[in-house]
């Protein structure tokens, strides 16, 4: 039961995640800058943000509604896990070593927002990569 609470806590993470995306445009003037692109680079810089939401959705609601199957062990449940668990463990990598972000931390509360996107962004692969393995 404690394995599918953990789940169930990445699903809500997931959610935190989604909020953070939809609030970094405005932050970063990203879509400001879309604009300067070609029409075809940005319908598809528009069309890769959108996909890498539905992603995130999928990923949040299969970790809420797929728990118990996740927490049990299986082939595909440790496929699974093991996907997340590199899809995570990428996104840290880019998080810290690829994307600067330092100009848009202006104010406390953006500080600590990096700091809790980074959190879950290091919790995450812990988590899927500890269920792939286990």
């Amino acid at each position: 039961m404690k394995t599918e609470l953990l789940l169930k806590l990445a699903a809500l993470a997931h959610l935190g995640l989604i909020t953070a995306g939809l609030l970094m445009p405005r932050v970063t003037g990203l879509w400001q800058e879309a604009e300067k692109l070609a029409p075809f680079a940005r319908s598809l810089f528009r069309t890769y943000y959108l996909f890498i939401g539905l992603c995130l959705v999928g990923f949040g609601l299969g970790s809420w509604v797929f728990a118990p199957e996740l927490a049990g062990g299986s082939a595909l449940a440790r496929g699974v896990c093991g996907f997340l668990a590199a899809f995570w463990a990428l996104r840290l990598f880019a998080a810290v070593w690829l994307l600067d972000v330092k100009p848009f931390l202006r104010g406390p509360w953006r500080v600590a927002g990096y700091h809790a996107t980074n959190a879950v962004f290091s919790a995450l692969p812990v988590l899927y990569g500890w269920l792939a393995v286990r």
